[in-house]
């Protein structure tokens, strides 16, 4: 009898998420007994967060920001991240060249694109405060399928995006843009995405979860060394309308497979001193708080992330 392992994904199908696409459809999880279905955010038009279905039973595993398990975690809810998809983090707050936004400082007053997560606005207003602006913008919430749209229709000034994608994006379609990188502007952000799972579920499904992940890694490992037909296999396998344009695939598989792998040569494997860097600033900053609307002073990381269940991934060299 297989294991079941539901994997819900952050956005629609994309090259983040290509190692698990290459498994699947080379068979790498069948053979080990899994049986893998990956559930896209547009099947229930988005109604549903990828954490959340993990909570509420609906799936295994999810792929989140780090921050989802924090606030998960804050409303006493045990998710754990037990995984990080990419190694560091590819995303920037991006405005148009054309704008004259050429800093975080000259967002004050203008329109951000939001996505609606718990901490995200109050990252923002902290990147623009840390410019020696005043943090005062305006939030306007939109879903990740409109946002590309809205930067360049001017709905919005600025908007959270990834390198590896929208990056790709632009340069193919000769957008100029200005980017932001959390890490110039004092936020010690943390891994973005990991992948997520209820800490019950691990202590319960532990060897189903180490093969999960052995063979994921195996994924990951095919798509560096064979960027190209991986792309096939993504097309092929994921059969999704926004996966269509070779070219663009091709660019943006090329430049995400330098973030799969840490310096060491690991895929998967979570850095303790990102998590507390990450944890410490939201501290710092009044970021968190309990169900009663407590500040939360102190957290154990240790209950935010495992490397536990990765003892069986070697390391791979680049």
């Amino acid at each position: 009898m297989n294991t079941r392992i539901r994997l819900a994904l952050d956005r629609t199908p994309n090259t983040n998420h290509t190692g698990f696409y290459v498994a699947l459809a080379k068979g790498f999880y069948s053979q080990v007994g899994l049986d893998v279905e990956l559930i896209s955010p547009d099947q229930d038009d988005y109604r549903t967060a990828p954490a959340r279905r993990v909570s509420k039973g609906e799936a295994e595993l999810a792929i989140t920001p780090s921050e989802s398990v924090v606030s998960y975690q804050t409303n006493g809810v045990p998710l754990i991240a037990v995984a990080a998809v990419l190694a560091r983090d590819i995303s920037a707050i991006v405005t148009l060249k054309e704008s004259g936004i050429s800093r975080p400082r000259e967002l004050d007053g203008k329109v951000y694109g939001s996505y609606g997560a718990r901490y995200e606005d109050d990252m923002i207003r902290q990147l623009i405060q840390n410019d020696d602006g005043r943090g005062q913008f305006i939030s306007h919430k939109l879903g990740w399928d409109g946002m590309w749209r809205a930067l360049l229709t001017r709905e919005v000034d600025a908007a959270w995006c990834w390198s590896t994608w929208e990056g790709v994006q632009a340069d193919i379609e000769g957008v100029d843009l200005n980017q932001f990188l959390f890490d110039e502007y004092e936020i010690p952000y943390g891994y973005n995405p990991v992948l997520t799972a209820h800490s019950q579920w691990t202590e319960q499904n532990g060897d189903a979860l180490r093969r999960f992940l052995e063979e994921t890694a195996a994924g990951y490992r095919f798509a560096m060394k064979n960027p190209d037909e991986s792309v096939r296999l993504l097309m092929k396998t994921a059969n999704h309308p926004t996966l269509t344009k070779r070219n663009f695939l091709e660019q943006s598989q090329q430049l995400v497979s330098g973030y799969y792998l840490d310096g060491e040569g690991h895929w998967g494997f979570m850095h303790r001193n990102v998590w507390v860097s990450f944890v410490n600033w939201m501290i710092r900053n009044h970021l968190l708080s309990d169900r009663e609307g407590e500040l939360i002073q102190r957290m154990d990381v240790d209950t935010l992330f495992t490397n536990k269940f990765l003892d069986g991934v070697p390391a791979m060299l680049r």
